[in-house]
């Protein structure tokens, strides 16, 4: 029995054993006792990590890719998550415990995935996973890149990414028409922001949709100061600052607004 792939859960189905170990020793497994793998579908992945010294649980939408793993994997059954990662409360499983993520994540919900994972950042010190190869450098590029955005200055403010290796499409069931790339997030020992965390995901959003402008103009909408918008970083385009600009520009604001209100 095997499971068939379907379109409108993005699924393609890794069918190379030695990519999916690579993929699965990329973690280190250490400073805690769970992984979660986000869409198992068959268990190419899953198998690898059953063989590591880890409490291995498995999140997946599709009844068909369940009943599979329940069948073929026994002593993974009651760890077997059957619901949507994006609308799950994991901390119905690992109440508030530390925990990894790793797996091969469709495309059409990828970003959404890592979004998460950031929002849970407190819990998960470790991240590995394929996301469409575009992706996949976009999160782990750096300033003066064109690919270089906000999934890269949300992610690298609280990990360090790093881009491991390209998958070709030959190698999944059925095979997309993109390659993928894998990457791993390791959280950096300090990810406490120093400035206000709404406020620099704001200013992140906002300086890239208009990413051609310089920042005077793409964060007018801030109504900031003159004596502010005469700081000469205010000449750049986002693509040009690092992430500890950005962390640094949030301050500004911060700083600027409250002298306002003052």
């Amino acid at each position: 029995m095997s499971v068939k792939a379907k379109k409108h859960l993005g699924q393609h189905f890794l069918t190379d054993e030695t990519i999916a170990e690579k993929i699965a020793d990329s973690l280190s497994f250490k400073g805690y006792k769970h992984v979660l793998e986000i869409g198992p579908g068959m268990g190419v992945l899953t198998k690898y990590l059953l063989q590591k010294d880890i409490i291995t649980h498995v999140i997946e939408i599709d009844p068909e890719s369940v009943d599979y793993l329940k069948n073929n994997y026994l002593n993974l059954a009651d760890r077997i998550i059957q619901k949507d990662f994006l609308k799950y409360d994991l901390n119905e499983i690992f109440n508030q415990e530390p925990f990894a993520i790793i797996g091969n994540f469709p495309y059409n919900i990828s970003s959404q995935i890592l979004f998460k994972a950031l929002e849970m950042r407190d819990q998960i010190p470790e991240f590995s996973g394929m996301f469409q190869k575009e992706v996949a450098q976009r999160i782990c590029s750096k300033e003066g890149s064109k690919v270089y955005g906000i999934l890269s200055v949300l992610t690298q403010a609280f990990y360090d990414a790093e881009y491991l290796f390209t998958v070709p499409p030959t190698v999944f069931i059925p095979a997309p028409k993109v390659e993928s790339g894998v990457l791993h997030l390791t959280r950096k020992a300090n990810y406490e922001l120093p400035c206000n965390e709404k406020l620099f995901f704001q200013v992140v959003k906002q300086a890239f949709q208009q990413r051609r402008k310089t920042l005077r103009n793409s964060l007018k909408t801030f109504n900031l100061s003159d004596n502010l918008r005469a700081n000469s970083i205010f000449d750049k385009r986002p693509e040009q600052l690092s992430v500890s600009a950005f962390l640094e520009l949030t301050q500004l604001i911060e700083n600027d607004v409250s002298d306002e209100k003052a």
